[in-house]
């Protein structure tokens, strides 16, 4: 790694951490109980709201009145995003006249984009309409986010309140993060996306002639869409010519904007943020990846407010960087130094100059290998997933790094909200091992946790690593898994545990290369998504309200810190430990096992 290389890094890592206190401050008023400056100037918006949708705002709801609230808000969204797709054929602003969405691609849509996945198997500019785009996809970008923020604000509360049955109102902490701060945020990054030139109208794709005409070999398909077989049983093909190109227009910086800032990474166009109508410029590409930890970090600083104690938000968010910056450099050292199979191999004065220029493919020219590898472990650390390069292109342990991100919970900055929450369920076992290394009862900001609140902090950080390995099983057992991959082999096993861990951690990146848009891996992935967010969920709320039911218990003695150093190597080693040990068997066969053998060993 060059100095420059330290020094594109270095920016970002300054820019980000510059950002966390005055946007964590801002979040925990907006979150306040207390009326302040800022809830008091839109609470005549509020009210309105709330009178509309006939919610009472006064009201405190227990932990499982507000479980169901957010289970069935999300599902009715969900619903709603699956009939979009399905009729947007008769629906208006589709200029390009889209047809319906397949069902199990609706259904893996629907449920992707409400868990906050986004994963997609489809290309957007070629599939969804601007009005399903709008109202179905960019909405549930909104919502999704705010469900987690909310839940993660349900946790706060259950830590601060004392003797309490309730811990908040959904409906409440929805519209506030919403209001406040989500829109607020992408309104201001939409307006700098459109300045730097992604598209943002309702104009119909432009067909501009091309400088250079060209062909294109194509099928001979009868009058039912069937392909025209020759004597041998080949498909019969043609060229066809090609003059013109279509440029997918529509409003893209809109979407780009929260998908970002909501960690959804829902692209707009296929190509996500290596296409250059989402990504056009430098700038654009730093202000895209910083809006994916932006929200994220800020809230362990809005945690450490609202408890009372900001040094614990700042410990919380020294544990997520302990993690994130060695795997940021390690990623980036990988790919600085180029491909281990080109390296094995007696190379000529090319290949020896292709080497020293480091690992070029699947990377994007315009940002080269450090914006690459930054965005990558960004994308895969939160729970964004979107991408401006292809990960499947990564040299084998350059690719382990974004792989094992995803495995160890997307916790190390995570979702908007539910990455801290899934850390403080972490934190919620490292605190149990604590005490029964001194034997006694452990406690955490004052509240004992006991054995309930480590039933479901367990369930929580046990079930993607179930989803994971079993979902991997399913697929490299059943045939119609198998038929996806495009690289047989290690690399192909590396494409599907990918994918089963980008589905069962909510994250919605792809490693490319594994033909996914088939019903099998779209019922696949879809219940792996849904059984990932909600029940996590509503686990994390189960725990808010049996803390909150709690009296508070003093420090003393036999207390351990939670703000020291100690801690967060203690709630570091947590993480890793989890991740090695459960997934270190499946990434020996693949990236681990694929190195090796790219290195000739």
């Amino acid at each position: 790694m060059t100095t420059n290389d330290f020094l594109q890094l270095g920016l970002y890592l300054v820019a980000l951490l510059a950002l966390v206190k005055p946007l964590g401050a801002y979040m925990a008023l907006v979150f306040a109980d207390a009326p302040n400056r800022i809830t008091r100037f839109g609470a005549p918006v509020e009210r309105v709201l709330y009178r509309v949708a006939g919610i009472r705002a006064d009201e405190d709801m227990g932990w499982k009145r507000y479980a169901l609230a957010m289970l069935v808000f999300n599902v009715a969204g969900l619903l709603v995003v699956y009939l979009l797709q399905r009729v947007q054929q008769w629906l208006p602003l589709n200029p390009q006249g889209f047809g319906a969405v397949t069902p199990d691609s609706a259904m893996n849509t629907a449920i992707s984009f409400a868990t906050n996945t986004n994963w997609q198997g489809y290309g957007g500019e070629s599939t969804m309409s601007y009005l399903t785009q709008m109202l179905g996809l960019s909405v549930q970008n909104f919502l999704s986010a705010a469900t987690g923020v909310a839940v993660l604000i349900a946790l706060i509360r259950g830590f601060v309140r004392r003797t309490a049955q309730g811990i908040g109102n959904f409906w409440v902490d929805m519209t506030r993060c919403t209001l406040y701060v989500l829109l607020p945020l992408s309104l201001v990054l939409a307006l700098l996306l459109t300045w730097q030139g992604v598209p943002q109208d309702f104009k119909p794709y432009a067909d501009v002639p091309l400088l250079q005409p060209t062909t294109q070999t194509e099928t001979v398909k009868d009058a039912a869409g069937n392909a025209v077989k020759d004597s041998a049983g080949k498909d019969v093909t043609k060229e066809t010519p090609v003059t013109a190109q279509s440029l997918p227009l529509g409003p893209a910086a809109s979407q780009i904007a929260i998908k970002q800032l909501g960690t959804n990474g829902g692209g707009y166009y296929n190509a996500n943020s290596a296409h250059p109508y989402e990504n056009p410029t430098p700038l654009s590409n730093f202000l895209e990846v910083l809006a994916i930890l932006l929200i994220p970090a800020a809230l362990c600083y809005t945690f450490g407010t609202m408890v009372g104690d900001r040094r614990q938000g700042w410990a919380l968010l020294a544990t997520m960087l302990v993690i994130f910056v060695p795997l940021l450099l390690a990623c980036t050292a990988a790919e600085q130094a180029g491909n281990p199979a080109l390296a094995a191999t007696s190379a000529d004065q090319v290949a020896s100059a292709v080497q020293a220029g480091g690992n070029m493919e699947g990377k994007e020219v315009r940002f080269g290998i450090v914006n690459s590898t930054l965005w990558a472990t960004a994308t895969t650390a939160a729970s964004d997933g979107s991408v401006n390069a292809s990960h499947d292109s990564f040299t084998p342990l350059g690719g382990l790094v974004p792989m094992w991100l995803l495995q160890l919970g997307e916790v190390i900055f995570g979702g908007v909200g539910s990455g801290l929450y899934g850390l403080l369920a972490f934190a919620v076992v490292a605190v149990f091992i604590a005490g029964l290394m001194v034997g006694r009862t452990p406690e955490y900001l004052g509240k004992k946790i006991e054995a309930y609140e480590m039933k479901m902090a367990s369930l929580v950080v046990l079930i993607p690593c179930a989803l994971v390995v079993v979902g991997t099983a399913i697929a490299v057992l059943a045939p119609a898994g198998l038929a996806a991959i495009a690289n047989p082999g290690i690399h192909g096993f590396s494409e599907i545990l990918y994918a089963l861990s980008s589905a069962s951690n909510n994250n919605g990146s792809a490693f490319g290369g594994l033909s996914a848009t088939t019903p099998f891996w779209n019922v696949l992935l879809g219940i792996c998504m849904f059984l990932a967010r909600f029940p996590l969920a509503i686990g994390m709320l189960a725990i808010a309200g049996s803390l909150a039911a709690k009296k508070h218990v003093p420090a003393s003695a036999g207390t351990l810190p939670t703000h020291t150093p100690l801690f967060i190597v203690l709630l570091a080693s947590t993480v890793i430990v989890i991740g090695a040990l459960t997934f270190l068997p499946a990434l020996a066969l693949g990236p681990i096992a694929e190195q090796l053998m790219a290195s000739g060993r």
